[in-house]
């Protein structure tokens, strides 16, 4: 029996953070490279009540097929508190989605044809350049800064774009954040030039000492399509997420949704809202912050102490959960992987999020899933191989 692959089975690729996960899995290796959030901060009691809740008072419902859009409480859940960061929207432009990642697929198919060119941050997240692949698109890279994309250059590259992917707060892999200025100057280019957003914010709760500014969607509603998750504020093996479009885009991505897998999970999506309805996330998401923030502490204070005389630099995230690193221009971070794995420690290739022209001499640590002692020890591994290949 020979299977014949479509064109777009060859555009798709192993995650390099999956295959990576593989091998952190081994005993004794210090983890710094998935961005998983911390098992510390998953509500467990308060998910087993609710499930118990719902199970009791709606069994049934729960456990039938459901609405492709999402439970109604649910999605009037999301329109409010998207309300309140300024967001012009009404649930019926809220898609409940299988985790965030399957917005970025329903976007994909429904705005992407082949050799269509898509605007991405350089470097920009892998699981969105993955989702985007198969459509086969043209791929370009806009010049980035210490706050985002360069809003002279997505200027330059925004004729005949479908969208700009941008994730404005705590980026993945980077961890910087677009300042009050940045994001304004980025609204007058896509006001100016018609370009569609794609604004991506998963880590925007997870602020340490000052809330974010606006998202861009509250100031450009009719042209942004805003994706959001529950995997950071609860628990990420929940899969659920949200896609908010402007209304007239709204019936294709449902449609994309349907074809896709009919609709999120209705159990999964009955039990966040039990879990969130009563303000829970009140005093949740602060506690989150408070360990995350501790944890980043932890790590920039031992990058500062183990990396003094090394030609490293790195970033200082305001939230989040990834510090980004450069090293020496003449260093392969890809390459000194194996050994950093074998000395007991692990992290992510720069290479890896990058949609051309990958700067390798990069690296992405995540501070959220290792306590300080942890921590310590691996930035010691760390330092002592730079200090090796000096």
């Amino acid at each position: 029996m020979s299977w014949t692959l479509a064109q777009r089975a060859h555009k798709m690729n192993p995650s390099v953070l999956r295959e990576l996960l593989k091998v952190t899995e081994q005993p004794g290796i210090i983890n710094l490279a998935g961005g998983l959030p911390s098992p510390q901060t998953f509500p467990i009691e308060a998910i087993a009540q609710a499930t118990q809740k719902v199970l009791t008072e709606d069994g049934q419902g729960a456990l039938q097929y459901a609405a492709s859009e999402g439970y109604g409480p649910l999605r009037e859940w999301v329109a409010a508190d998207l309300r309140q960061q300024g967001l012009t929207v009404q649930a019926a432009q809220v898609l409940i989605t299988t985790g965030s990642q399957q917005g970025l697929d329903l976007v994909a198919k429904v705005l992407i044809d082949a050799g269509a060119k898509v605007l991405v941050e350089r470097p920009t997240y892998l699981g969105a350049l993955q989702a985007f692949a198969p459509m086969e698109p043209q791929i370009v890279s806009v010049a980035s800064d210490e706050e985002g994309v360069v809003a002279q250059d997505l200027r330059t590259q925004a004729p005949g774009a479908r969208f700009a992917y941008l994730l404005p707060n705590f980026q993945n892999p980077t961890g910087r954040s677009m300042s009050e200025a940045r994001r304004a100057e980025l609204i007058q280019v896509a006001q100016g030039t018609g370009l569609p957003l794609l604004e991506d914010n998963p880590y925007g709760d997870l602020w340490f000492d000052q809330a974010p500014p606006a998202p861009l969607s509250a100031r450009h509603p009719e042209g942004c399509i805003y994706l959001g998750s529950f995997s950071k504020i609860l628990a990420p093996g929940l899969r659920l997420g949200y896609l908010v479009a402007p209304a007239p885009l709204y019936p294709k991505l449902l449609q994309a949704k349907q074809a896709a897998d009919l609709h999120s999970p209705s159990f999964n999506q009955r039990i966040v809202f039990e879990v969130i309805h009563n303000g829970m996330l009140t005093s949740h998401v602060p506690r989150i912050r408070a360990l995350y923030k501790a944890q980043r502490d932890a790590m920039l204070a031992a990058l500062t102490r183990e990396m003094t005389g090394l030609d490293v630099h790195w970033s200082c995230p305001q939230g989040g959960m990834f510090v980004w690193l450069q090293l020496p221009p003449a260093l392969d971070a890809a390459a000194l992987l194996p050994q950093a794995v074998k000395a007991g420690m692990a992290f992510v290739p720069g290479s890896a999020f990058y949609a051309d022209r990958p700067q390798h001499n990069t690296l992405r640590l995540s501070f959220v899933t290792a306590d300080r002692p942890a921590i310590d020890q691996a930035i010691q591994i760390l330092a002592q191989l730079l200090k090796a290949q000096a």
